[in-house]
């Protein structure tokens, strides 16, 4: 365990070193269905909002989830390179359901008040070790899956997260190896219910946090080395088109090789788990008046070099996408300026 100068000490050396990938031809990994398939398969987004290249038909003998993908290791990895350097068949996005990036992890980590402005705004001090807390995997959704407002909770909030997606299992990680734990990233809605969250409960956070669709994830696992600098992008959430949420990276107090080394000194970290790394200022259980969300409500979660995930509240018995599948990207360029991060 890390005392206050010792961690500064960590950070200031994790500071100092060169993001040790160099971008790469952008390799976007996704879950995804289509009526022509059997079930789930993998397959390469073709860049930002683009069609989708199907790796199991390149590639028959690949698994067809993202957590035994990430469990093979290299070996899988050099299959998904090989794909980048052919010319292969692309599905049109209108023609397919993408699936949340990982499905069935071990584990769902969740880090609170994490972002240095978050804590400004709930005038709270900065953490001097990392909150944590967790949802359960049953509440992983696609990044364009409808949020289900559950009737035990009228205080639904959003809250954008940069999510780290585990590759290689260890416990006892050091700061500085870290990042060869780590597959890449994808963003995340951290839904949560903060009547659940902040009063009953015993103030416990899981309940909250953990409803059956409280935690969207996709559009791709962006692999590290497609990611210039994790922590320096632009991170925001829109409610209806209007900003709520407009930070960066930057901003969190604890960068993603000290989580990873603080998380693996409790639990052995295994391919496929997810770590969401906080959220920054403006939610709006803090916002005077408290705002929260209501039936028909549309939040878009956006990371820069990540994508956008797009999800729309509805109440229980509801179905289906919050968007229509292959309109999402031509939906976030009629974006109006003043509405974009």
């Amino acid at each position: 365990m890390l005392g206050s100068s010792g961690r500064r000490l960590l950070t200031t050396v994790l500071q100092a070193q060169r993001w040790p990938f160099q971008p790469s031809r952008n390799m976007r990994l996704v879950q995804f269905q289509a009526p022509h398939l059997a079930g789930p398969h993998l397959g390469l987004e073709s860049g930002n909002g683009g069609g989708v290249i199907d790796l199991n038909a390149f590639e028959p003998t690949l698994p067809k989830t993202m957590v035994e993908f990430l469990e093979q290791g290299e070996a899988t990895l050099s299959v998904v390179r090989r794909a980048l350097a052919t010319q292969l068949p692309v599905l049109p996005r209108s023609e397919v359901t993408f699936l949340a990036p990982v499905t069935r992890p071990d584990k769902v980590v969740c880090v609170g008040m994490n972002y240095a402005d978050h804590c400004r705004e709930q005038n709270v001090p900065v953490p001097k070790e990392p909150i944590i807390f967790s949802k359960f995997a049953s509440a992983i959704v696609g990044p364009y899956d409808n949020i289900i407002l559950p009737p035990e909770s009228q205080e639904v909030d959003w809250e954008v997260e940069l999510a780290v997606v585990i590759g290689k299992r260890g416990k006892y990680i050091k700061a500085t190896d870290a990042m060869a734990h780590v597959a890449g990233f994808t963003v995340a809605h951290d839904v949560s219910a903060r009547d659940w969250q902040m009063g009953r409960n015993g103030k416990q956070w899981l309940l909250g946090k953990t409803f059956d669709t409280f935690c969207p994830l996709g559009p791709a696992l962006v692999t590290k080395d497609s990611v210039a600098d994790p922590h320096n992008l632009k991170i925001c959430c829109r409610v209806n088109g209007e900003v709520m949420q407009s930070s960066n990276t930057n901003q969190m107090v604890f960068k993603t090789e000290e989580l990873i080394t603080w998380v693996s000194q409790f639990v052995t970290l295994y391919p496929g788990d997810i770590i969401l790394t906080g959220t920054p200022p403006g939610v709006g259980v803090f916002r005077k008046p408290p705002v929260f969300l209501k039936k028909g409500d549309e939040v878009q979660c956006e990371i820069e070099e990540l994508g956008v995930i797009i999800n729309k509240d509805v109440f229980p018995g509801v179905r289906g996408h919050s968007h229509p599948v292959g309109k999402e990207s031509r939906y976030i360029h009629m974006i109006t300026p003043e509405k974009q991060c």
